[in-house]
């Protein structure tokens, strides 16, 4: 419905006849608020299906990736701390957990030193 000059004066005149000089700036401003309103429902209805065709072509999207892709598999901590330890050997043996001290790599057998400040008591061969 477009309406042109004509019209829009024609309508403007008749609601002066009929509502009167005093009454007719409130009813404008009525219809322009229910007008606003009305644009702003609008908009908000618009966004909301478009959130919704977004999130669903976003749901398809996903659903393909899963079907066309294997899932990877993650080792266990368990799998990835031995291969860690196996790996990092030195001479290739397979360190055990009883190695470890606090999360570190183990140094390579036959080369550690005592601490230097070891009691007499733990020192082999000496009589306490």
């Amino acid at each position: 419905m477009n309406l042109g000059m004509p019209e829009m004066i024609f309508i403007f005149l008749l609601a002066l006849i009929i509502f009167g000089p005093k009454k007719l700036p409130e009813i404008g401003r009525q219809i322009g608020r229910a007008l606003t309103e009305f644009k702003r429902a609008s908009n908000e209805f618009k966004m909301q299906i478009e959130d919704e065709i977004r999130q669903l072509e976003y749901d398809e999207q996903q659903k393909k990736i899963a079907t066309t892709t294997p899932p990877i598999e993650t080792p266990s901590y368990a799998e990835s701390a031995s291969a860690a330890l196996v790996n990092s050997s030195p001479d290739g043996t397979v360190a055990h957990g009883s190695d470890l001290h606090n999360g570190e790599i183990p140094e390579e057998r036959g080369h550690h030193e005592e601490p230097a400040s070891t009691p007499s008591h733990f020192v082999q061969g000496t009589d306490a």
